[in-house]
């Protein structure tokens, strides 16, 4: 979800070195490009993997969230264009599995020898039945970052085992944002209903699909319900910033000290940071998340059929999502693999953060990890699953109040499905 408007800078800049380098420069190489969206943190592990294989040349394509998934739609239908890894978010995966014809199959490369790397729900997620479609990266178990300033000024604990024990559920979390709103009305305790709603519904079984039977339920799932009416109450009191994440709304309210708290999977840190710059070093601060954990982000590497150098492709892949380079790519960037041996090692789990106020979010994202349970998604969440976005957004903007909007959301929804 790393969808930061600097990252389309980064992605004009990939292509400049092919148009630089002349068809020497090169040799006989293998040349390989792997495609993701926005920053994963590859750079470095790309320049390793190159000297470690001097006949390998490697392009790493870096666009936005959006423009990447289309785009790999558009060129899996034309049999042509796609990268030769290239990563998809784990919410979109249950529609290219039904699409797995365009994919080689990793099983065949020997990646079924390596499924004991990754926890066996995020295994899964890759996997149609005997037919592997890719190997995981990250994963999103949720934390609570929280601004100890703005609490402090609210008269509310800044401790983070205080604020745990304080904010232990959603309901909590919505009983706190009255306290905090009335003592700092000017400040906003969450930064969009939208992201409340995500974290609530992150840590349900089922979302808006039924795992039995793929069925709508988004209709009768209470635990759609009270995520929407909960976030939904947020925005209707004005407690929401109204800035939805990585926009640049966000950037300049997270700049700008508009809102106190935020739901946030590790890899979010780095955005924050990026977004606050220095002025904001200390004044956040990182605890658990309310309720239980949940799983928001996390992607997967996968080798489109139409590659010619499949085998090389894979043999990138595996060793990109291997423990050694997950555990770099998590010191440096924190961004939390969905690997066992990886964030239970010693040296993750002592991980701190300066910024956050030698906050232990290696601790922290490891117990996450530890707690998640992954919630099933269903074929067509992609189709359905912006309707109710939206719908927080109108109550938000004070065009709709949250019956209406849970109405309608559920009219377009099943409309959508049509």
């Amino acid at each position: 979800m790393r969808t930061i408007v600097r990252r389309i800078a980064l992605a004009v800049a990939a292509l400049i070195p092919l148009a630089a380098c002349s068809p020497g420069d090169a040799g006989e190489k293998t040349k390989l490009t792997i495609a993701t969206f926005g920053e994963f943190g590859y750079a470095p592990l790309i320049a390793e993997y190159e000297k470690l294989h001097p006949d390998i040349a490697v392009q790493n394509r870096v666009t936005d969230f959006d423009t990447h998934h289309k785009g790999l739609a558009t060129q899996l239908a034309a049999g042509r264009g796609a990268a030769d890894v290239v990563a998809i978010e784990e919410q979109y995966m249950p529609q290219y599995r039904k699409v797995r014809d365009k994919f080689a199959d990793l099983a065949g490369y020997g990646a079924r020898e390596l499924e004991r790397q990754w926890v066996p729900w995020k295994w899964a997620q890759g996997t149609d039945g005997a037919f592997v479609l890719g190997l995981g990266t990250d994963m999103g178990s949720l934390a609570l970052c929280y601004r100890r300033d703005l609490f402090q000024a609210a008269g509310l604990p800044v401790d983070r085992d205080e604020v745990a024990k304080l904010i232990p559920d959603w309901n909590a979390y919505a009983a706190t944002a009255e306290r905090f709103t009335a003592k700092t009305p000017g400040v906003k305790f969450a930064d969009s209903a939208g992201t409340v709603y995500t974290a609530m519904l992150n840590q349900s079984p089922e979302n808006y699909f039924s795992q039995r039977d793929d069925s709508f339920i988004a209709d009768r799932n209470p635990s759609v319900r009270s995520a929407f009416f909960l976030s939904g109450g947020l925005a209707a009191k004005g407690q929401t910033a109204a800035a939805t994440t990585f926009t640049q709304a966000w950037n300049v309210a997270i700049k700008q000290g508009s809102f106190a708290t935020v739901a946030c999977p590790a890899w979010m840190l780095s955005q924050i940071k990026e977004a606050g710059g220095d002025a904001n070093r200390g004044k956040w601060d990182v605890t658990t998340v309310p309720g239980s954990s949940g799983n928001q982000g996390g992607s997967f590497l996968t080798v489109p059929k139409q590659g010619e150098h499949q085998k090389e492709a894979y043999e990138l892949a595996r060793w990109l999502t291997a423990p050694e380079q997950q555990k770099k790519l998590f010191l440096s960037d924190g961004i939390l693999p969905s690997e066992p041996a990886v964030y239970e090692d010693p040296q993750v789990v002592a991980h701190t953060d300066a910024y956050f106020g030698d906050a232990p979010i290696g601790r922290i994202f490891a117990s996450s990890a530890e707690r998640l349970r992954p919630n099933y998604r269903g074929l067509r969440d992609a189709d359905v699953r912006p309707e109710f976005g939206r719908a927080l957004g109108r109550i938000e903007d004070r065009t709709e109040t949250v019956d209406q909007a849970w109405t309608k959301a559920v009219q377009l929804a099943l409309a959508a499905l049509k």
